[in-house]
């Protein structure tokens, strides 16, 4: 099925994909695009990479709005965890190099991006600190967000269940006092119109509450411009009907 990249409008719609009667007055393609909120280092040790059982790509996820703190003292060991929100598994080193403490004896670390999780020990026993943060993400159902536990050791040891408890409990007391937010998927569309229509399609437009609206006359065709923009993906279904009800029943919606 060849597939043909609208670029100038940075969309991309499907030919051929069925017989579908085109609609001469107005076009409409869409693709997912982006996102918006709503309010609501050196490794010593093994790190663990795998692909968790659920994700986040349905369309909406919580993440936390900015990056918390929480302290606490267990056994004269220090334990500092730290908790911030990375849109990718890219921004997770720069958030480590941010936050570790080159003075302290562990920085231990996890995050969760999707189906993509990490984490890494740092030197303690395997699985007592990377795991147990990780998990502590996991039940938070917070998504998003990477939580690094600093350890200034206190000259007592804790023992592997005692770490496992240290490093859980504090990632998970950070994660409670972190405010968080609904981050809903955005759809970017654009709909090719004639110019009479433009008025009843901004109204249209501007009742669902799109964002980013941009509009180009040079579409190579007279009297029709295109307009695109951003809308919630669960507004888009009730977007199209109220466009077709307005508009024009024979409207055709490309999809990626």
């Amino acid at each position: 099925m060849p597939a043909v990249a609208l670029t100038k409008y940075n969309l991309i719609y499907h030919r051929g994909a069925a017989p579908i009667k085109h609609n001469r007055r107005i076009r409409i393609c869409a693709s997912i695009l982006g996102i918006g909120c709503i309010a609501a280092g050196a490794s010593k040790a093994m790190v663990t990479t795998a692909a968790s059982s659920s994700s986040s790509n349905g369309g909406a996820y919580t993440t936390i709005k900015e990056r918390v703190r929480f302290e606490k003292e267990i056994k004269k060991s220090k334990f500092i965890a730290i908790a911030g929100p990375i849109p990718d598994e890219q921004s997770a080193q720069s958030f480590l190099s941010q936050v570790r403490d080159q003075r302290a004896t562990h920085n231990c670390w996890a995050y969760k991006v999707g189906d993509q999780y990490r984490s890494n020990d740092d030197g303690e026993p395997s699985g007592t600190a990377g795991k147990p943060i990780h998990s502590a993400i996991e039940s938070s159902g917070i998504d998003r967000v990477m939580v690094v536990v600093i350890r200034h050791f206190g000259g007592i040891k804790l023992g592997t269940g005692g770490l496992v408890r240290a490093y859980g409990g504090v990632a998970s007391e950070c994660l409670r006092n972190a405010p968080t937010c609904l981050v809903k998927s955005k759809v970017r569309m654009g709909v090719e119109v004639s110019f009479d229509l433009l008025g009843v399609l901004y109204h249209q437009l501007q009742s669902f509450q799109v964002e980013d609206i941009k509009q180009d006359y040079e579409t190579g065709k007279d009297g029709i411009t295109m307009v695109t923009f951003q809308v919630d993906f669960d507004r888009i279904e009730k977007l199209e009907d109220a466009i077709k009800s307005h508009c024009s029943r024979d409207l055709v919606f490309y999809k990626r």
